[in-house]
């Protein structure tokens, strides 16, 4: 099978679209260009009546007619200028392609003229209206010449008519040096004028014309200037702040509109500076010589110093006559009476509009509204302009050539009767906006398994090319993509946290500001999560441990407190009876509790020494008539305290064997050992021989006393001491 068409390569289609394309346009441009000559050929239009009028010169040489036809701009017209007496049907005409026509007195008598202009060219001809020419009154006479006097802001001038013609009136007109339209004062008869009540150091600009009887008024005289005589500057100077957009004290320069020209040469600027320390500085500074202290542009002028630590300022000018009234300013605290009062910003390359509301509690004391934007990339003296409103007015209006791209600080202030300025509201605005730059710092911290927080660093303003709306976040993770659109916020560093994210998982994260205009460039970033370490199995180990803590610390606690009161409430035997196994009390020299030790000496005592014998209830009535004998009858018999105890007490083995079974028993009601047996002590082992000659006297009646007796109990022979 064979195809029905002949294959035929791309390249070869794109050619032919190419060249039908092209062929058509051309055919359509001649199409067009042959309607519009079409169009422009034709009879000629209709030109304007003539105006005509006989010069006259110095000597009175009234001649001529002269005539200014009106003339079409196509070259292949041809006019011709014809005329012809108003009451008479003869006509002669002259042709001619000049516009200084010329109809010559022996051509024309006196009395009434109809003058006419006639074009022609292949495709017809066209007649103007009819002119009446009336050759007696159409004579010119040329301008006056003006002169003037300094003093009294007078001007005349001289203007010379035929003698004929006695009556005689001229026009005058005038203007300042600034000024576009004239305006003027006419018939006035007299060949002077002078002005009433003119602008002080003034430049004016004059003009005379003048007309005798019924003829043509002249030409307007040459411009003849002016200026008025020079008083001290009448007004206030416009004074203000120029200030960076951090709208820092340090950063803040005086500046003020320049006085009228009506104000005279201005020779200098004087400024009074008060600082918060109580110092003021007094600037004289003069304009022909300003030292670097001031500069002075087209409308505006500012001194170089800043404004850091000042207060309040008043500057006046001063010119030969005198100084102007001084202009004062209390200057904002920069930050701390800004309000949340909104402002409205509409703004192209030519047109500023900034409106405003009305404040919700009107104050007496509120003077005026101050309007100004600054653009944010210039220093101080330039970009920057202010206007001031009434209090009535919510709108102000700014005319100029606004840069594509460039940010402009709009910001509203208000201005009280005693001078102090308070700040509203401020905002950023561009003439077109366009994508804004990348961040300039990007980068992820603090990674953990599912979650990361992200930082970087807002566009610089001279970047962001538009108002900056959000930052937009892309995480790319494999194949999935996620898009987070995070607020821009008023400090330079911002932060944004990530959550529910996968453990050990490589990410990618992408950044851009966005405006009206669209996204701007990416920032990237990459990290990996870590690994998700799982600590359940470790929470219930942990928490049994700090309640057993807790429990523990709570029944020493409680012990501490109360422990006086348990043993209190114990029975007498148990804590009368000593512990046997505390003999090495007395080895050691200190003590240190053992399971049963809390019974006798509270937790809180942990090393407790004893310093006085403790003394039992003597139930044998043997033993207490013996102690009765053998008592001091002076009341001398007293207690032995201390180690002179510790001694008493303490037996060595070698006394243990030579004392009678009664000295050795045990006491079986309390299961404890006799204490003899406990006591090793080598100074005791010294008073062995007296201590058994003692035991031997004793046994009779140590039978009917107890072991804890025989040993806590002194005896006869030490009561005899």
């Amino acid at each position: 099978m064979h195809d029905r068409h002949p294959s035929v390569s791309h390249h070869e289609v794109w050619v032919q679209n190419v060249m039908a394309t092209l062929w058509t346009r051309w055919l359509l441009s001649m199409l067009l260009a042959n309607l519009l000559n079409c169009l422009a050929q034709g009879p000629p239009v209709a030109p304007s009546p003539p105006e005509c009028y006989i010069p006259c010169g110095e000597k009175n040489n009234c001649v001529d007619i002269h005539c200014n036809p009106g003339l079409d701009p196509r070259n292949s017209t041809e006019y011709s200028l014809h005329w012809e007496p108003a009451d008479s049907e003869d006509t002669q005409g002259i042709s001619g392609n000049t516009s200084d026509w010329i109809i010559c007195r022996e051509q024309f008598t006196r009395g009434k003229l109809r003058v006419r202009v006639q074009a022609k060219n292949q495709y017809g001809s066209a007649k103007s209206p009819y002119s009446i020419l009336n050759t007696e009154n159409i004579r010119k006479w040329p301008p006056p010449k003006v002169a003037s006097h300094q003093d009294s802001f007078k001007i005349d001038w001289t203007f010379i008519c035929d003698e004929q013609l006695f009556l005689r009136h001229c026009d005058v007109r005038y203007r300042t040096e600034a000024e576009q339209d004239w305006h003027e004062d006419e018939d006035e008869y007299d060949l002077s004028y002078t002005m009433d009540h003119p602008q002080p150091s003034t430049v004016y600009e004059h003009q005379v014309c003048c007309s005798c009887g019924e003829d043509l008024k002249s030409d307007w005289s040459e411009i003849h200037r002016l200026r008025s005589r020079e008083t001290a500057p009448v007004g206030v100077l416009d004074l203000w702040q120029d200030c960076r957009i951090t709208q820092k004290g340090s950063d803040c320069v005086l500046t003020w509109k320049k006085l009228p020209p009506t104000c005279g040469l201005i020779l200098g600027y004087e400024a009074r500076l008060s600082y918060n320390i109580d110092t003021l500085v007094l600037l004289n500074v003069s304009t022909a010589e300003p030292k670097g202290l001031l500069v002075c542009e087209e409308i505006q002028c500012h001194l170089t110093s800043s404004l850091k630590d000042v207060s309040s300022v008043s500057v006046s000018a001063y010119n030969a006559q005198g100084a102007s009234v001084p202009s004062n300013l209390t200057l904002p605290i920069p930050g701390k009476e800004k309000t949340d009062q909104a402002i409205h910003v509409e703004m192209n390359e030519e047109d500023l509009t900034v409106s405003w509301d009305s404040p919700s509690q009107p104050s007496d004391n509120l003077k005026e509204h101050v309007v100004q934007y600054k653009q944010a990339d210039c220093p101080p003296g330039q970009g920057f302009d202010w206007v001031k409103a009434t209090t009535n007015q919510t709108t102000a209006l700014f005319k100029g050539q606004y840069k594509k791209y460039t940010p402009y600080q709009v910001s509203l202030f208000t201005l009280s009767h005693g001078s102090e300025v308070h700040h509203i509201s401020s905002v950023i605005r561009y003439s077109l906006e366009g994508s804004p730059s990348a961040v300039p710092s990007f980068k992820a911290f603090l990674i953990a398994a599912t979650q990361v927080t992200l930082f970087w660093e807002s566009v610089p303003l001279s970047k962001q090319r538009g108002v900056i709306l959000y930052y937009q976040i892309v995480v790319y993770s494999g194949v999935h993509r996620h898009v987070h659109n995070a607020s821009v916020s008023p400090q330079q560093e911002n932060t944004y946290k990530l959550e529910h994210l996968s453990p050990e998982q490589d990410y990618e994260v992408r950044i851009r500001a966005v405006t009206a205009a669209g996204p701007g460039a990416n920032a990237t970033a990459k990290f990996k999560t870590q690994h998700d370490y799982n600590y359940a199995h470790l929470i219930l180990p942990i928490v049994l441990g700090v309640i057993s803590v807790v429990v523990i610390c709570l029944v020493i606690a409680l012990y501490s407190i109360f422990g006086r009161e348990i043993k209190a409430c114990l029975p007498s035997f148990y804590y009368k009876v000593p512990d046997a196994r505390n003999s090495h009390i007395f080895k050691n020299k200190h003590l240190i509790s053992d399971s049963l030790g809390w019974i006798c000496f509270p937790l809180y005592e942990p090393h407790p020494k004893i310093s006085l014998l403790e003394v039992v209830e003597i139930r044998s009535r043997v033993f207490k008539s013996s102690l009765e004998k053998a008592s001091d009858p002076e009341g001398l018999t007293r207690l032995v305290i201390g180690d002179e105890c510790s001694q008493m007490d303490s037996q060595d083995d070698k006394r243990e064997e030579a004392v009678p079974e009664e000295c050795h028993r045990a006491d079986h009601r309390y299961g404890r050992e006799e204490y003899s047996k406990m006591v090793d002590s080598e100074e005791e082992r010294d008073r062995k021989e007296e201590n058994e000659e003692d035991c031997l006297s004793s046994s009779e009646e140590d039978q009917s006393t107890s072991g804890y007796e025989k040993h806590f109990m002194p005896t006869i022979f030490e009561l005899r001491v």
